[in-house]
C-alpha cells in the first residue's frame, strides 16, 4: 500500500530559502508542498485551513510582509487549534542560544536545525520530517535525535580515520574543510549542491581560500606520507603532471569510500 505524500506548509522570508525548498519537493515524490508563506500570522491560517502533516518554520522571519518578527506566538497558537492536531514542526534559525532552544522545544518543536551547521540541508530538513512521520510509537523524539546524532558521529569517526591514514592531522586547518565537505556530500547524496560555496558561506571565508586549505591539506600528506601508505589508502588515479588529487577529486573519492562503509 503506497503511503501518501506528506503535506508540508513552509513559513520562510528568505527567497532563496524558499525556492530551494520548492526545487527540493519537485523531486521528491514522499512530500508536497500545501502552502509557503513569510508571515506567521498568514502561516496561522493556512495551519487552520490546510492542517498540513509537517510544518518547517523559520524562527526569524525579519523580512515579513505581516506578521510578527519571530516565530514564538505562532507555536502557542497552533496548540490552541485543535486538541486533536498536533502537526510536526521543524524550526530553521540562525540562533545557536541553547536558552532559545529550550524555549522551542517546550512549545512543542520536535527538532531545531541551526541554518550555519556544516552538514544543514533543505533535502535533509525534509527528511527529517520524513523521519519523525515514521517514528514508532514507543520511540520518542529524544530517542530518534540520538540515534540521528550517533549516525553523523559515526560518519564524522571514519573521516577523521581515513584522513589520518594518510597524515592529513588535526593540525592542519584544511582537514575540517575536508571533513566537512565529505560529511555534508554524503547526507546530501543525489542533490545538486555547490559543496565549495556552502562551505564559504558557513566559515564566512571566500571560496578559494575554502580550496586552498584542502589543497594545502593534500600537499602536506603527499610531501610527508610514506608512498606506501598513499597506494594502499588513496587507490584513486592521480594526475601524473601533479603527482597529487585535486581538492574535489579527493572529496568524492572519500564520500564514495566512507559511504561503502555505512
Amino acid at each position: 500500500m503506497d503511503i501518501k505524500p506528506m503535506k508540508i506548509l513552509l513559513i520562510e522570508d528568505d527567497v532563496d530559502e524558499c525556492n530551494n525548498f520548492i526545487e527540493c519537493v519537485k523531486k521528491r515524490k514522499d512530500v508536497e508542498m500545501i502552502g509557503m508563506t513569510d508571515s506567521d500570522i498568514e502561516g496561522l491560517k493556512l495551519v487552520r485551513i490546510n492542517k498540513p502533516e509537517g510544518i518547517i518554520l523559520d524562527l526569524e522571519l525579519n523580512n515579513s510582509t505581516s506578521g510578527n518578527s519571530d516565530s514564538l506566538d505562532f507555536l502557542d497558537k497552533v496548540k490552541k487549534l485543535n486538541p486533536n492536531y498536533n502537526p510536526i514542526i521543524i524550526v530553521t534559525t540562525h540562533i545557536s542560544s541553547k536558552r532559545t532552544y529550550d524555549i522551542l522545544h517546550r512549545k512543542g518543536v520536535e527538532i531545531i536545525m541551526y541554518k550555519g551547521h556544516p552538514g544543514y540541508s533543505y533535502n535533509k530538513v525534509i527528511n527529517q520530517l520524513i523521519s519523525l512521520r515514521e517514528i514508532k510509537p514507543d520511540k520518542t523524539v529524544d530517542i530518534l535525535k540520538e540515534e540521528l546524532q550517533e549516525k553523523e558521529n559515526k560518519i564524522s569517526e571514519y573521516i577523521y580515520e581515513e584522513l589520518d591514514l594518510i597524515g592529513i592531522t588535526a593540525k592542519l586547518k584544511g582537514r575540517q574543510y575536508t571533513h566537512d565537505a565529505i560529511l555534508y556530500l554524503i547526507q546530501n547524496e543525489g542533490e545538486n549542491v555547490n559543496v565549495i560555496q556552502h562551505l564559504a558561506k558557513v566559515y564566512k571565508k571566500s571560496g578559494n581560500t575554502i580550496t586552498n586549505g584542502i589543497q594545502n591539506a593534500i600537499i602536506h600528506a603527499w610531501r610527508v606520507s610514506a608512498v606506501e601508505d598513499l597506494e594502499a589508502y588513496y587507490t584513486a588515479r592521480v594526475n601524473y603532471d601533479t603527482g597529487i588529487p585535486t581538492p574535489m577529486e579527493f572529496i568524492y573519492y572519500y564520500v564514495d569510500k566512507i559511504k561503502k562503509k555505512i
